[in-house]
């Protein structure tokens, strides 16, 4: 394929990164703390949603797949997100209940990668969850059947009008389904990756448990 005039190959499409800088000496000993800290600058700085994390799993095929979902809930006890258990992340977690997450934040030149082990939040946290939410996206989780092939758009309106009049403005808080709720990623690891000129990238990397202790590392970029 032919490039236009305007056009420039993808091969050297580059940016120098040069904004900060990140050594292991300036990093907090908890990467909880390193995290909500990096965390709440990307929402000062206003980065457009900065609670996006692309989320990788695998099943017992051994074959990744990777998806965007939102960060819900950050604390002692990891990260937690809210999604349709019946999805393909929720049957390879069910095969293999392990993830990695990744949140990039690239206007400020930053990227965290977290690996851990997932459990199932407790059911009242996600009915907290999700009568917190709007109630179209309320709908919209019972309208959902996430990951299956549906005939078209028409199938999945038709099913939202159904929801709407069987879950009436006047009729109460709507019912958390069964089959919907929330995930917590335990970690194992936190990487913090700021970006450097020529390429010589800060990266810190801690291992190890809130119980165990965290070990802090520089790694090679």
């Amino acid at each position: 394929m032919k490039n236009d005039a305007h056009s420039v190959p993808v091969a050297d499409l580059r940016v120098s990164y040069a904004l900060a800088t990140f050594d292991a000496a300036d990093a907090a000993p908890d990467p909880f703390a390193q995290f909500k800290t990096w965390l709440e600058q990307a929402i000062a700085a206003a980065v457009p949603e900065p609670n996006a994390m692309a989320l990788a799993t695998a099943g017992n095929d051994g074959m990744p797949s990777v998806r965007t979902v939102l960060l819900k809930g950050a604390d002692a006890r990891g990260l937690s997100f809210f999604t349709n258990y019946e999805s393909q992340k929720a049957r390879e977690l069910s095969e293999n209940p392990r993830a990695s997450i990744l949140f990039l934040w690239k206007e400020l030149q930053r990227q965290v990668i977290v690996s851990g082990r997932i459990e199932k939040c407790p059911r009242e946290e996600s009915e907290a969850y999700f009568h917190s939410r709007p109630r179209g996206h309320q709908i919209g989780a019972w309208v959902s059947k996430q990951s299956t092939a549906i005939p078209d758009r028409s199938w999945m309106e038709a099913r939202e009008r159904e929801y709407e009049h069987r879950f009436p403005q006047d009729s109460g808080p709507i019912p958390l389904p069964e089959f919907w709720g929330g995930y917590r990623l335990l970690p194992i690891s936190f990487e913090f990756w700021q970006g450097r000129v020529s390429r010589l990238h800060d990266r810190i990397l801690y291992t190890g448990s809130a119980s165990t202790g965290w070990k802090k590392v520089r790694l090679s970029p």
